[in-house]
């Protein structure tokens, strides 16, 4: 799977009694998915996925994959303390049609060794691919390791800097693996995947489902690849380690230069396209275009830093997404507080 661009960590929709809001869920995920906007990262770290009971997080996933484009890469999130709940959710994203997992480290506090073993036996036993979520608890070293498990993609780099990111291809050079992409190499998704009839190699049909005494042999439906309207084709790309960052808005240029892949910002929940247009501004060959983009965003993203979900939430409202309050006990904005994002988010409407 190809993780790259810009991908968007959804925000938990609730009701003003706290119960969960399928519906405004499935709104959001149907308007980022009109976005370009790479992928989408349900139960994001950081957000509220600590909240959300058992029952909540299976209908999340559900929710979310049948409201996305196919083109749109799904992470699921993983906030589990233990290995067995985190193979759960791995389980239960696959059955959804997600593309991948995303696993933080617990939040229980672990040693070096056990965190090791933690994320080890996840990518062991997870029924998608793994993407890694964290800063600097994971050191480098492990990080190497971690690279060259079959079921390992990449890491989203909380608050990544240029030179961590520098080491982190640095030490993870060797990985090397090749990935289902379209011919303009954009992801290939596992809902974009779906057999249709065509010429192939024989195989048996019963006699009783043809109504007759005696088998027959009969071409099989061909594998093919299609969107909802025509077949497209697909070709392979070798991909390296695929290194994201994920949190501030404000090096997304220098980190993109350091050679990351995308990024999963904060800002992109309420202000996606404002978000790509500095990625696709670098990918066109304009730095400074791109840093000229990126200055647009450090205020807001100064703000939501010091807000917290909350302020994401409250600038989601005010861009044609839902936001609603947060999940006690977290608070929704006091009054100046909304009145310093509606300031802030003036610039970034969508």
């Amino acid at each position: 799977m190809l993780i790259d661009g810009i991908h968007v960590p959804l925000t938990a929709p609730f009701y003003r009694d706290g119960s969960s809001y399928w519906r405004k869920l499935e709104h959001n995920v149907g308007r980022y998915s009109l976005t370009p906007a790479a992928g989408l990262v349900a139960m994001p770290p950081r957000g509220e996925a600590g909240t959300l009971s058992d029952a909540e997080v299976a209908e999340t996933l559900q929710v979310v994959s049948a409201a996305a484009a196919r083109e749109k890469v799904l992470v699921a999130g993983i906030a589990k303390d233990s290995v067995r709940g985190a193979l759960w959710v791995a389980e239960q994203a696959a059955l959804s049609g997600f593309d991948a997992v995303l696993v933080s480290a617990p939040d229980a506090k672990l040693s070096a060794g056990e965190l090791g073993v933690y994320f080890s036996a996840v990518a062991d036993s997870s029924a998608l691919p793994v993407m890694l979520s964290g800063g600097v608890e994971i050191p480098l070293e492990r990080i190497a390791e971690l690279a060259a498990h079959k079921n390992v993609l990449g890491i989203y780099g909380q608050e990544l800097g240029a030179e961590r990111a520098r080491t982190i291809a640095e030490a993870t050079r060797e990985k090397r693996r090749e990935v289902e992409v379209t011919t303009v190499f954009a992801p290939v998704t596992g809902r974009m995947k779906e057999q249709i009839t065509g010429d192939g190699a024989a195989t048996f049909v019963s006699a009783e489902s043809l109504g007759g005494g005696s088998g027959l042999a009969v071409a099989p439906p061909k594998a093919a690849i299609k969107t909802r309207t025509k077949v497209i084709k697909t070709r392979t790309k070798v991909m390296g380690f695929q290194t994201m960052a994920a949190g501030n808005a404000e090096h997304l240029v220098e980190l993109l230069e350091a050679g990351v892949a995308g990024a999963m910002l904060r800002l992109a929940a309420c202000a996606p396209q404002a978000c790509h247009e500095v990625y696709a501004a670098f990918k066109d060959g304009n730095p400074e275009l791109a840093r000229e983009k990126a200055a647009r965003l450090r205020e807001a993203d100064a703000l939501m830093l010091e807000l917290g979900i909350a302020g994401v939430k409250y600038a989601c409202d005010l861009n044609g997404y839902y936001g609603g309050a947060p999940r006690l006990p977290r608070l929704a904005l006091t009054g100046d507080q909304r009145k310093r994002v509606e300031q802030v988010m003036a610039a970034l409407r969508s």
